[in-house]
């Protein structure tokens, strides 16, 4: 799924759900779908930081990729498994943002990858910034990863719906 295809079909979900059910948390740990969103937003702007750092870069970084980082790029996103952060890199995301607000971020995030979308290939590809599980990526592979986690989290978003009541 396209980076702006995945993005417009979380802001389609978005639109139905009450505010009660943006916010409803099913069990301790468990986020809402509200913060399952903030997250995403958190995170897709995180990588596409990580696109702007690599088109800046003027050093070359011949390191790459950890072995995981090399499987989920050849596989094309993340496999079907649950992933448990350190509790450092673990802070439960917002709870409080309304649709509209959940809805403008989205939108920035889908402006941000059209502003890049012309100009990540052009990129060198040696210049990369370090991911923590992944390695070595260049600003082709972040922009990536914003469409790769974002369906990533789809099978999440289901799975806290299920607990909803409509």
């Amino acid at each position: 799924m396209s980076d702006l295809k995945v993005i417009e079909t979380y802001k389609s979900y978005l639109q139905n759900y009450s505010l009660e059910q943006l916010r409803y948390i099913t069990d301790e740990g468990v986020w809402s779908i509200g913060q399952m969103y903030d997250h995403l937003i958190l995170v897709a702007h995180e990588y596409l930081d990580n696109v702007e750092t690599c088109s800046a870069a003027e050093e070359e970084q011949k390191l790459g990729k950890t072995e995981f980082g090399e499987h989920l790029y050849k596989i094309g996103g993340f496999p079907p498994i649950k992933f448990k952060l350190p509790d450092e890199l673990n802070t439960p995301p917002s709870n409080s943002d309304s649709k509209e607000n959940l809805m403008s971020r989205l939108d920035q995030v889908m402006q941000r990858l059209r502003q890049w979308e012309s100009e990540v290939d052009s990129i060198n590809p040696n210049y990369k910034v370090k991911h923590v599980g992944f390695g070595w990526l260049n600003a082709r592979e972040w922009y990536d990863l914003v469409s790769m986690h974002f369906s990533h989290h789809l099978r999440q978003k289901c799975e806290l719906e299920q607990k909803l009541v409509f």
